[in-house]
C-alpha cells in the first residue's frame, strides 16, 4: 500500500475541475453528507441520484468504482468482469491512501494516484448525479456522461447482492 500524506479535501477537486475542464459544480447543501441517505436528503433528491465512489483491491490492485448509492456492488462480479480471481472492498485507511480522500467525501476523480475506473451501468440513467466532492460538505453535481468522460471509466454491470460488497 502506498504511503499515505495528508488527506486531500474540497479544493483539490476543484482544481481537477478546473485544469481538466470538467462539466461539473461543486455544492454546498448546508448538512453533512457522509452516507448516501445523508446526500439524498440533504439535496433534496432521490437516493438513486447519488454516486459513490468505492476502492476494490482486485488481486491485490486499487480499482475505483462509480456505483449507484442505492446499488450494492457484487466483488464477485467485480472480479470475474476484469478476469481476476477476487475482489474486496478496500478498507477505509487503504482508500485514503491510494486516492488521498477520507471515505465519506471521496470524488470519482482528482485522486493521489490514478486508478482504473468501473462506471456501474445504473448510473447512466440518471440526468444528473451527485457524487463526494472531498467532504462530507460539498457534492460534486455533474452529468453521468460528463463523468464517464472525465473518468474514462469502463461501463460494467455490478449490482448485486453478493458477499464483499457494499
Amino acid at each position: 500500500m502506498p504511503s499515505s500524506g495528508p488527506l486531500m479535501g474540497e479544493a483539490d477537486v476543484a482544481r481537477a475541475i478546473a485544469e481538466r475542464r470538467i462539466a461539473a459544480e461543486i455544492v454546498h447543501p448546508g448538512a453533512k453528507t457522509p452516507t448516501v441517505e445523508a446526500a439524498a436528503t440533504a439535496l433534496h433528491v432521490g437516493t438513486s441520484q447519488i454516486v459513490k465512489s468505492l476502492v476494490f483491491l482486485v488481486d491485490g490492485a486499487p480499482h475505483l468504482v462509480i456505483a449507484n448509492g442505492t446499488g450494492r456492488v457484487d466483488a464477485g462480479a467485480l472480479a470475474a468482469s476484469l478476469g481476476a480471481a477476487k475482489a474486496r472492498l478496500a478498507r477505509p485507511d487503504e482508500a485514503a491512501a491510494f486516492t488521498g480522500y477520507a471515505v465519506g467525501g471521496m470524488p470519482p476523480f482528482g485522486h493521489r494516484r490514478v486508478l482504473p475506473v468501473l462506471l456501474e451501468a445504473q448510473v447512466l440513467g440518471q440526468p444528473v448525479v451527485y457524487a463526494g466532492a472531498g467532504s462530507d460538505g460539498a457534492m460534486l453535481r455533474v452529468s453521468p456522461a460528463e463523468l464517464l468522460r472525465a473518468t474514462g471509466a469502463r461501463v460494467v454491470s455490478l449490482a448485486g447482492s453478493g458477499p464483499g460488497g457494499r
